[in-house]
């Protein structure tokens, strides 16, 4: 701790507040560089705190801190460090970087998030700490060579945010936690407001209005401001907050007009009961926050309800290759069992938690921590979710069944994708940007007509409350969220899986479309091969299965496929690499074997007919053997898909990093020889992506493999990965779709665009509600509990309406 003047012993003061948490220093007070503290955990935050820098804490939403725990005592976490309790609750190591995603109750303001956030400034060794408020959840990444994980939720203790751990986390299971807060705030409102309407009987129907004691009503009426009270500062305190929070940041978000209108009608209120000259309208306040909370509970349950769909109803079509016995199988990762052996090839998913049982594996785990150098792992480790195979294929056990939510999270994560989402440049960002200003003006403008002009101070500001109230955007907030959201489960349900809602609001921009060859308007394993050359003998056949096994090439499972009567050999393939486009090599014994293009051979091989097919070739130390003759065989619905797209005016182009093989076929569907480019690397179909983008000005989708054009998919507007139930999943991409399903694609696009037009429409929806409601709110003919009421009518109108449109135009576009 830094030397510091403290004091102890003052005698508190009945307004003396922490500092730190804001708690009524009930004891003694000790004083620290000048503000007051109710306790030494509090002061020995602050003091961590300014040590580091982060005072800034306190300026964000005033005294929010958490007092630390009055129990904690050195060593309280040491139980973490132990191997088998570490290894059932972090989420990720690789011996060096760990995960960690902790719940922490105490959580309960943009305070929390800010510091919980810069636990990296606290502790180096952190590398980053992301907050999910909703959850509760802060998912820490630390370097686990200069920090352990007890030391980690001791660092959270002292800083007053003591992780929750229960036995359910060390036994691996995951209980969902409630917050029922708002739910109480919705049972005291309600109470209140059906009090306040009881005791304002009398009032309703101008009864006792003669009566001879004055002091009954001024009773009633300080009953009324007695339960109103607890509404203003428990119920309506979210409001407030986040108003408090947008103003200090200097922007106005849709919780400042409600709760200037809060206070507003309280105030008019108060102002009554005080002056003598009305009941005040108790009523309507407590009415309006009332069903202000039951429209955010609303919202909160269909956020939820989109979340759930998302992380844990959807999967990805991705499929591994399971081993029993001798025979390998296809077998979808949702239906993975404990127990099992997995099949992973080089540049192929981890999609559980496994155990090696191979010699030695270099998994990289850029997916997961960010980190690109592969770390070695030996036979018995535990290999993570997320981490990719670079080198030959492995075999692991799985040890438990596969987190379709986690999987979903790190494709999500921004860390490790193109940020294409800007926050600012979506449909409802771009619309609700100036909304609260206009409602705050046209508010004014009626305060000041009928308290200046009109002369009716009261008219006024009820006036002004019900046009804040009745005006309030949560509908336009609701309608892109439930529209894009729906879009997501309706795509799932067709076999097109969408990163998230930003993907669908790019798709429905989309005017290119740019697809691969092999493995996209191909079918994966299915062509005519044959060997052109000297008849391979049964050890060279060996060879070759054996090699091409270690890739998951589409051309590679071709090849396995058509040698499916010979055995690969379990000989350890050494010194393997495999460049994308071009080839594979590897040492088998003391002898080099090769498999690949002719470029790839670094020797006068013989290039074949390019009409004829594609051509893998086979080289033993340098000798070409020969080649294998692939014809390809193309999707049967391909001509009516391009044609389609090309009705719809999308521009289509064909990139492949084959020779021009079929290209009179090919010229047919797509109908120009210059929009089919053969012979491209890599970084050639990126480039070319990005020259349509920067010079052309198009919105480019990319239609690939997620292999060898992760590049090309990551530069795209919208990045389709192409899936035959193989383990291609790429975090470059932003949507999956499985490979019977791409002659849906025209239909996928016009679904998106047909979704703008919804969420439009739900706009206007909202806005009729809006218009209707400030029409009667400017008179002041509208009541402010009225007002409160058409809130969530229209929150549930829109969601009605969007699930209804976004069904039945997906029925109407989807059906054939």
């Amino acid at each position: 701790m830094n030397v510091t003047e403290i004091s102890k012993g003052e005698i508190k003061d009945k307004t003396t507040v922490c500092y730190h948490c804001g708690e009524d220093c009930k004891d003694e007070i000790i004083t620290l560089d000048a503000h007051s503290f109710c306790c030494d955990g509090c002061s020995a935050v602050y003091d961590l705190l300014k040590e580091n820098d982060l005072c800034t804490y306190y300026q964000i939403d005033g005294p929010q801190g958490v007092s630390p725990d009055e129990s904690f005592f050195k060593g309280k976490y040491d139980y973490l460090d132990l191997p088998d309790v570490a290894q059932k609750i972090l989420e990720f190591t690789d011996g060096r970087l760990s995960q960690v995603n902790l719940l922490v109750p105490k959580m309960h303001c943009s305070s929390c998030i800010w510091l919980l956030e810069q636990l990296y400034r606290l502790n180096p060794a952190i590398r980053s700490s992301v907050v999910n408020f909703p959850e509760k959840k802060v998912r820490i990444t630390f370097d686990s060579t200069l920090i352990k994980l007890s030391q980690v939720a001791e660092l959270m203790t002292r800083i007053g945010y003591e992780p929750y751990i229960s036995l359910n986390d060390v036994q691996g299971k995951q209980i969902g936690k409630w917050n029922r807060t708002r739910l109480y705030k919705i049972g005291i409102a309600g109470f209140c407001f059906g009090n306040i309407m009881m005791l304002s009987f009398p009032e309703y129907f101008s009864l006792g209005q003669d009566t001879p004691d004055p002091q009954l009503r001024l009773v009633f009426d300080l009953l009324n401001l007695g339960l109103s009270l607890p509404v203003l500062f428990y119920c309506a305190s979210d409001f407030f907050k986040s108003a408090w929070t947008a103003l200090k940041g200097r922007y106005l978000n849709i919780d400042a007009p409600l709760a200037l209108a809060m206070l507003s009608v309280f105030s008019i209120s108060l102002y009554q009961i005080v002056a003598h000259t009305g009941p005040g309208y108790f009523d309507s306040f407590t009415g309006a926050v009332f069903f202000l909370l039951v429209g955010r509970y609303f919202q909160d349950k269909t956020y939820a309800g989109i979340s759930f769909d998302r992380d844990y109803k959807s999967y990805f079509p991705v499929a591994v290759s399971v081993i029993t016995g001798s025979t390998e199988t296809q077998k979808q990762i949702t239906e993975l069992n404990e127990g099992e052996r997995m099949l992973i090839r080089n540049e192929e998913l981890i999609p559980t938690d496994a155990t090696l049982l191979s010699p030695q594996a270099m998994i990289d785990y850029s997916f997961v921590s960010g980190e690109a150098e592969p770390v070695e792992r030996r036979k018995g480790d535990i290999i993570y979710a997320g981490g990719k195979q670079t080198g030959t294929s492995i075999e692991l056990e799985v040890l438990r069944k596969v987190s379709q939510s986690y999987l979903t999270q790190l494709w999500n994560n921004d860390t490790f994708t193109k940020d294409k989402e800007d926050q600012q440049q979506t449909l409802a960002a771009r619309i609700n940007r100036y909304f609260s200003v206009t409602v705050l003006i046209i508010a004014l403008t009626t305060f000041l007509f009928w308290f200046f002009v009109k002369n009716e101070p009261e008219t006024a500001f009820l006036s002004f409350t019900t046009c804040l109230l009745v005006a309030c955007p949560c509908a336009l907030l609701l309608s892109s969220t439930f529209t894009n959201g729906n879009l997501v489960a309706l795509f799932g349900k067709n076999h097109f899986y969408p990163k998230n809602a930003h993907t669908i609001e790019r798709l429905a921009k989309i005017d290119t479309i740019v697809f691969d060859k092999t493995g996209t308007i191909t079918r994966s394993g299915d062509a005519d091969i044959s060997f052109i050359g000297p008849e391979l003998s049964e050890d060279e056949q060996i060879m070759v299965k054996t090699l091409a096994a270690q890739s998951s090439h589409p051309l590679s499972r071709m090849l396995v496929k058509s040698l499916s009567n010979v055995i690969p050999s379990k000989r350890a393939l050494t010194n393997y690499s495999e460049v994308s486009g071009a080839g594979m090599r590897a040492i088998w014994g003391k002898r080099e074997i090769k498999l690949g293009s002719a470029h790839w051979m670094e020797t006068d091989a013989t290039r074949p007919n390019p009409e004829a097919g594609s051509s893998v070739f086979f080289s033993i130390d340098g000798l070409v053997r020969g080649y294998f003759e692939i014809k390809s065989k193309y999707r049967a619905d391909l001509a009516y898909t391009v044609e389609r797209l090309q009705k719809e005016e999308f521009q289509t182009y064909l990139l492949s990093g084959d020779k021009p093989t079929d290209q009179p076929f090919l010229s047919s569907i797509f109908g120009q020889t210059s929009h089919l480019l053969f012979e491209q690397k890599p970084e050639q179909k990126l480039r070319f992506i990005e020259t349509l983008q920067r010079q052309q000005g198009r919105n480019v989708l990319m239609a690939g493999d997620g292999l060898n054009d992760a590049g090309a998919l990551r530069q795209s507007d919208v990045g389709v990965a192409v899936s035959d139930n193989i383990n291609n999943f790429s975090p470059a991409s932003d949507a999956i779709i499985e490979g019977s399903k791409l002659v849906k694609l025209p239909a996928f696009i016009q679904l998106a665009k047909s979704g703008q037009k919804i969420i439009k429409l739900s706009f206007a929806i909202s806005l009729l509600y809006n218009l209707g409601g400030l029409a009667f709110a400017v008179t002041g003919s509208l009541s402010p509990v009225i007002a409160a009421i058409l809130m969530p009518l229209s929150s549930i109108t829109i969601v009605a309406f969007t699930t209804l449109a976004t069904n039945a135009t997906a029925s109407r576009l989807l059906k054939n």
